[in-house]
C-alpha cells in the first residue's frame, strides 16, 4: 500500500491521533478533507450552534491552509446537520461568511441523528494548488 500524503494543520495533530484519523489526504491532485466540527483545542464542541458553525469553518479552513489551499479550491462539500428541519435556517445565516461568491462548489446535505455531541459537520474535497 501506498504511503498516504496525510496533511495536518498546526496544533491540532493529537486531537487527530487521539482519535485515529488523518484531517486531510492529498491523493491525484485533490484533498480529501475529513469531517471538521466546531471543536474546541481540547475536542469539546462549542455549544452556541452559530459559533459551532464559525468553529467548523475555522478549524476547515486551517486544514485548507496547511495544504496552501483555501475554500475557494473546494469543489464538492458534505454537510451533516443534527435536527435539519430546526437547524438549516440558523446554520445558513453563517454560511455566506466563508462560502465566498458564485459559482460556489455543489453540496449535499444530510440530516443525521447524531455527531458525537455535535450539531454540524461539513466535509470537503478541494482541488490542490498546481506547481
Amino acid at each position: 500500500m501506498t504511503t498516504r500524503d496525510v496533511v495536518f494543520p498546526a496544533g491540532r495533530q493529537a486531537l487527530y491521533e487521539r482519535n485515529r484519523y488523518s484531517p486531510a489526504v492529498r491523493c491525484n491532485g485533490l484533498l480529501f478533507v475529513s469531517g471538521q466540527v466546531g471543536s474546541r483545542p481540547d475536542g469539546s464542541p462549542e455549544p452556541e450552534l452559530k459559533a459551532q458553525v464559525r468553529l467548523a469553518f475555522e478549524n476547515l479552513n486551517a486544514v485548507l491552509a496547511a495544504a496552501d489551499c483555501s475554500f475557494d479550491d473546494v469543489v464538492d462539500v458534505t454537510v451533516f446537520i443534527v435536527n435539519p428541519e430546526q437547524r438549516f435556517e440558523t446554520i445558513w445565516e453563517v454560511v455566506p461568511e466563508y462560502w465566498g461568491v458564485a459559482p460556489f462548489p455543489n453540496i449535499t446535505c444530510v440530516g443525521v441523528t447524531w455527531l458525537y455531541g455535535f450539531q454540524f459537520e461539513i466535509k470537503v474535497i478541494a482541488k490542490l494548488p498546481t506547481a
